[in-house]
């Protein structure tokens, strides 16, 4: 099976895509296949063996639909269309006011022509030109779908237009009321209706077009000791680049030579700048702050994790949450509904007062006013804007059915390392036994530089960090699981850095030590001791360093009214600590990779709905098993995470974020759909039962719409 994305031009509604929808399944080697109108784009899954891409383009275009050049540039058309579709309200308005005018301020142009007042022909003059010249959009497209043997909302308008104009066409040569200012006014609110429509989408999509622009167009390039510059496609995986300061990273790639800062920000939401040296990875469209780099390229430029976020977020806008399904399925069949409930209107208003005039603007007022637009868009434009504003704060929503997964969570289940915690030792706390603290650091740190030990390189950096001012050691020897020793090379003395158990192999006095383990049992930290001579000088407590916004990522979604459990391979006691200096009041310890799991299921079991965050490649499993799943991660194989939701920045605090983005986005599509349905409930009785004019609905209609992409821009709230 292979997945495949085009791009569809000549849509104008959601019962539109689903057509394409419907006709793409009708082939049995097309598996899958999504169109989304809000994003112009369909995704499908077929088997090569049976059908090739020609074909499945052949099958949109038989729709009636025209397939767009992906390297088009994507920009400069929506603001041609913008521009253009603006054009056409503008004169549309100009030719509408005096017809519309003239329904409040009688004036009249004197003289005939065949029997027929000058007045009424520039009234049909502009009708004419309104309707059929700066509206043919509609009626071209009711003409597609009818040869298509479908209807959509262009159908609708369409025959209400029509209708109204031939009705006053005829009513002008026969004496009757014309109606040529709702025919125009008609089409020029839609019109309308439609430009605000595009500006709102294409403000919407800026973010995602922002992202792409991040990219590097060209890159120098070391080839056979010269620099050379050329086209990022043009550079292949395995070589060399060179990067000055301020410039941007072109690829994917590991430092190969150089130290420098980067700002990361643009994929990550990281403010600070990252510190890389040699055989530290870097990604492209990041920038170099202060130093030359040579980079060596892994990832060519579609592989790159720029690019693998613009797909991810692509497709999470076109895939359809179940919701959405739902919405355009009831778009795909409202509108045949309508335009037989409008028929019903006319024939029951025509045997009830045998007024042909007053049928006929009834029925026409049912098939303006009943236009599922609002409906077809309530959904995909909000997945739209939340996964980019996602996308924009190093959130990465894989789908778009995350945002309905996240309605009934109840609780929040974390993985500890890596995730709440660094995942790397450091030192928490020093106690000193009647020795100066710069001492017993000078002493601890002097002999952990000879070790490679990771508590050893824990110790090491905080001596670094308080500036201590460390001495050479001689006859180093480490012991395997206790500690090591050395002498030093001024003072010829013996000093010590381990456990309990090296400092009594040593026959070192170790009556402070045990007072220090007794009193300390519950810390949850390893605690090395520090022997000069046959005197122990202090301890050092080395524990994994929790996330500086651990505790306040735990808060905020205990305010979201949600429970959080920590699960650990870790032991009760360090995970106990962990667990209470965050504020979490349930854990689970001593819980092996493969078990966690298992441990999702059990809390599944209670009726609980999970979501479970880790580090996206150990806990693959439990983000597979979890209702919601977030991985944290460099976001270097995104593809490959597990997870519905990524996050690029290893920070807790985005996780409380994402679940709150994710509640917020599905909030704003069930208010949305809300509104839809109420307003078309409410409005096609009223226009039934005659209280509504097709002017007033063609205004009703158009605000609507306008309404919910207005209501969808709140997600851009913080």
């Amino acid at each position: 099976m292979k997945n495949n994305t085009l791009n569809i031009a000549g849509m104008t509604c959601a019962s539109c895509a689903q057509s394409i929808v419907i006709a793409l399944k009708k082939n049995n080697a097309i598996q899958k296949a999504d169109v989304n109108f809000a994003t112009k784009k369909a995704i499908f899954e077929y088997d090569e063996s049976q059908i090739d891409l020609e074909q499945i383009k052949n099958i949109i275009k038989g729709t009636g639909f025209e397939i767009k050049d992906p390297n088009s540039p994507e920009k400069e058309e929506k603001n041609s269309e913008e521009k253009f579709l603006y054009l056409k309200v503008i004169a549309s308005i100009i030719l509408t006011l005096p017809i519309f005018i003239r329904m409040f301020w009688m004036w009249e142009v004197p003289g005939s022509f065949l029997g027929v007042s000058l007045t009424n022909w520039i009234q049909h003059d502009l009708s004419f030109l309104v309707v059929f010249v700066f509206g043919w959009q509609f009626h071209k497209n009711a003409f597609k779908s009818l040869l298509n043997k479908r209807a959509d909302m262009d159908t609708l308008i369409s025959v209400g237009t029509l209708s109204a104009y031939f009705y006053s066409l005829w009513a002008m040569f026969n004496g009757g009321h014309i109606y040529f200012e709702s025919a125009a006014t008609i089409a020029t609110l839609i019109l309308l209706g439609r430009f605000l429509e595009m500006k709102t989408k294409n403000k919407a999509s800026r973010a995602m077009e922002k992202l792409m622009e991040l990219g590097v167009k060209k890159a120098k390039v070391i080839r056979d000791g010269k620099e050379i510059e050329l086209e990022v496609e043009n550079i292949s995986v395995g070589e060399t680049l060179l990067i000055k300061p301020g410039e941007k990273i072109p690829l994917d790639g590991k430092i190969v030579e150089g130290v420098s800062n980067i700002d990361e920000s643009m994929l990550t939401g990281e403010s600070m700048p990252i510190s890389k040296k040699i055989n530290n990875e870097v990604f492209g469209a990041t920038i170099n702050l202060n130093g030359v780099l040579k980079v060596c390229v892994t990832k060519k430029q579609s592989e790159t994790m720029l690019a693998q976020i613009i797909k991810t977020v692509e497709e999470a806008q076109i895939y359809k949450a179940p919701m959405q399904k739902l919405a355009d399925k009831i778009a795909g069949i409202f509108v045949p509904v309508v335009i037989s409930i409008a028929g019903l209107t006319f024939l029951s208003w025509y045997m009830i007062s045998g007024d042909i005039e007053r049928s006929l603007i009834n029925a026409v007022a049912v098939l303006i006013i009943s236009c599922p637009c609002a409906l077809g868009i309530a959904t995909p434009i909000a997945i739209m804007i939340g996964t980019s504003v996602g996308a924009r704060n190093g959130i990465l929503i894989k789908n778009g059915e995350s945002f309905e997964k996240a309605k009934n969570i109840d609780t929040v289940v974390f993985d500890k390392t890596g995730t709440l915690t660094k995942g790397e030792p450091s030192v928490q706390k020093i106690l000193c036994n009647k020795t100066p603290e710069e001492q017993l650091i000078k002493v601890a740190g002097s002999l952990a530089k000879n070790s490679d030990h990771p508590l050893s390189k824990a110790i090491l950096k905080y001596a670094k960090s308080k500036k201590s001012k460390l001495v050479e050691m001689k006859d180093f020897k480490e012991y395997a699981g206790l500690g090591i020793g050395a002498n030093c090379k001024t003072h010829e003395t013996q000093l010590f850095l381990g456990n309990i158990k090296l400092l009594e192999e040593k026959k070192i006095d170790t009556t402070w030590a045990k007072l220090v383990l007794r009193q300390e049992k519950n810390n949850g930290a390893t605690i090395n001791f520090v022997a000069h001579g046959n005197k122990v000088i202090g301890a050092v407590f080395i524990a994994d360093e929790i996330k500086k916004t651990s505790k306040e990522t735990i808060s905020m979604i205990s305010r979201l009214r949600l429970e959080t459990i920590m699960l650990t391979g870790d032991g009760k006691t360090p995970a106990s600590v962990v667990a209470k200096n965050i504020g979490i009041k349930k854990f689970i310890a001593e819980v092996l990779p493969n078990e966690k799991l298992a441990e999702i299921k059990k809390i599944q079991a209670n009726d609980k709905k999970v979501v479970f965050a880790g580090d996206g490649i150990n806990d693959a499993p439990a983000l597979v098993q979890s209702d919601l799943g977030i991985a944290m991660g460099s976001g270097s194989d995104i593809a490959k995470e597990s997870g519905d939701i990524i996050i690029l920045k290893n920070d807790p605090i985005k996780i409380a974020e994402a679940i709150k983005l994710s509640r917020k986005t599905f909030n704003i599509i069930k208010q949305n759909l809300f509104w839809a349905f109420f307003y078309n409930v409410l409005a096609i009785p009223l226009a039934i039962l005659g209280f509504v004019n097709p002017m007033v609905g063609a205004l009703a209609m158009s605000f609507s719409d306008i309404t919910i992409i207005g209501n969808s821009l709140r997600i851009y709230r913080k």
